[in-house]
């Protein structure tokens, strides 16, 4: 099964109402417009896989301080041809900009979905969200691609980051 096959799987599976119902339905059409829409190089958009590190045991997140952005966000970034499957894609993606060995994803599928503009060429990052439980002891280590990160408690959160990762936490923690 393509990348491109496991993403339509995961959202048709996806049961939210309102936003995120109709955010469900432009992805399925934007993959069903745009065989390549899985990739950076789709200048229609692409879609991206995310995960917010979370330790409910201490009631705290990770966040990544992005490199180029210079905005607190949840781990995540583009697909690669490697990845077989979207949760494949936010694991890897949370692991390598946490540091973190030994995550897992909660079960159940995506949290969330994000729509968000980026500069062209691409012009949309169509972002699938999971949440990522991070191991007892976890210890985070600074990327490539991070200027910082930091543990910040649930209540911390939105004095920090933009509206979209406040929702993301919002999410994870409904589905804890």
């Amino acid at each position: 099964m393509s990348l491109h096959d496991d993403a339509n799987l995961v959202l048709k599976a996806y049961e939210q109402g309102g936003e995120q119902a109709e955010l469900r339905t432009a992805y399925l059409d934007h993959l069903a417009a745009h065989p390549d829409g899985m990739w950076k190089a789709c200048e229609a958009g692409h879609l991206t896989a995310s995960a917010l590190v979370v330790d409910p045991s201490r009631g705290r997140v990770l966040l990544t301080l992005h490199k180029k952005l210079r905005m607190w966000l949840q781990m995540g970034g583009h697909c690669e041809p490697g990845d077989a499957t979207l949760a494949a894609a936010a694991l890897r993606e949370a692991t390598e900009e946490s540091g973190i060995a030994g995550l897992t994803l909660l079960p159940g599928g995506p949290v969330k979905l994000d729509r968000h503009p980026i500069p062209a060429p691409c012009n949309w990052h169509l972002d699938v969200q999971y949440a990522a439980l991070a191991p007892a002891g976890a210890v985070e280590a600074i990327s490539d691609e991070s200027l910082d990160v930091r543990w910040f408690a649930y209540d911390e959160v939105a004095d920090v980051a933009d509206e979209s990762v406040v929702r993301l936490l919002e999410a994870t923690r409904a589905a804890l």
